[in-house]
């Protein structure tokens, strides 16, 4: 897969990347980022990052801080754009959270967006080709923030074998019942509740998804967003109740932001490095 180099900059031992290329999915080009750990550009192990609602591929390489934490190992961390770009499809531009930068990371099925959205696949299939082409990673594992949150959680669940960890900072864990996941579900999936659910990490524990290693999550406990559309109790609850292990840490004090990633980048990225 022929990918084209828009910029880097020297980081720490390695490099900070940021690429382009055409998406046989989304049939439009997408732009992703890479922290590599050296200047090889070669890693065995890579981590996937998925970022929020109105972010893109630039937002986690420039503000987690990451890249000491991966400096001379053996892992890569990719960052996908978070929505296919350069389309104008009905209501795509509208509002932040629902079309362009606001995917949800799943295939849409709607008039329109079925042509382009299909995030879900792009991650899984070709963000994964990819990697291994390009940069000879074999082993892989997935975490994100928020919108991105939720994407790693269910990507996760529905691709075990793939994802050897998962992880997330402050993620929808139940969108069926949020107002943010309710009205992307309700665009690009229809109104069939029993599609939804396939998407949603909290029901797909529910309903007999398992991921063989400790899922981590960070939430912060200041969160503007915890009560109304995180619902992080509800993934608690069910997790116990189907024996999925689960770590949730409430960090007191700490809000939505990347400041709150920057804190604690360091231990998800130990984990996944821990289980490749």
């Amino acid at each position: 897969m022929k990918i084209d180099l828009i910029k880097e900059h020297h980081s720490f031992s390695g490099l900070s990347s940021f690429y382009s290329h055409e998406s046989a999915l989304t049939k439009t080009k997408m732009n992703f980022s890479v922290l590599f750990p050296n200047k090889i550009k070669e890693a065995k192990n890579c981590i996937i990052w998925l970022s929020g609602l109105t972010c893109n591929e630039e937002n986690f390489i420039t503000k987690a801080g990451a890249q000491a934490y991966i400096d001379q190992s053996d892992t890569l961390i990719i960052c996908p754009d978070t929505s296919p770009r350069g389309l104008d499809l009905k209501d795509e531009h509208e509002s932040w959270d629902f079309g362009s930068a606001a995917s949800f990371y799943i295939n849409a099925t709607t008039n329109g967006y079925v042509d382009h959205y299909q995030m879900e696949d792009y991650i899984v299939n070709e963000i994964v080709d990819l990697v291994k082409e390009n940069f000879n990673s074999l082993d892989f594992s997935i975490m994100g923030h928020s919108m991105g949150g939720h994407g790693a959680l269910t990507l996760g669940l529905k691709y075990p074998k793939l994802f050897k960890t998962v992880s997330a900072f402050s993620p929808i864990v139940n969108p069926m019942n949020c107002p943010w996941g309710q009205k992307a579900f309700s665009g690009y999936l229809g109104q069939d509740q029993a599609e939804w659910a396939k998407h949603d990490a909290t029901e797909l524990i529910r309903n007999g998804a398992r991921h063989q290693n400790k899922i981590l999550i960070d939430q912060g406990s200041s969160d503007n967003f915890l009560e109304k559309e995180l619902l992080t109790e509800n993934i608690v609850k069910i997790a116990k109740e189907k024996s999925q292990p689960l770590e949730v840490n409430y960090r007191e004090g700490f809000d939505h932001s990347y400041y709150f990633i920057a804190s604690f980048i360091e231990g998800h990225i130990k984990l996944h490095q821990t289980n490749f």
